[in-house]
């Protein structure tokens, strides 16, 4: 399975992600149920994410956000 790269800007800064497709549709569902952006979801995910890197952050989100509809 290979990765999907996207290119977004954080707090003003342009960076990019590669993540696993499946790991993309639960980030764009979550964003869709909360009526976000995944931009705005991803900006979320970022604040409060610590030291772990980005794309680790938004793939253990996105599994702890899995079953849990506008969380």
């Amino acid at each position: 399975m290979s990765l999907v790269k996207r290119s977004l800007s954080l707090r003003g800064h342009a960076t990019s992600v590669a993540l696993e497709p499946e790991f993309w549709a639960a980030l764009e569902l979550q964003a869709s149920q909360r009526q976000q952006s995944l931009a705005g979801l991803i900006s979320d995910i970022d604040t409060i994410r610590a030291t772990r890197p980005l794309a680790s952050a938004l793939r253990v989100w996105a599994l702890h956000h899995k079953d849990l509809p506008n969380r």
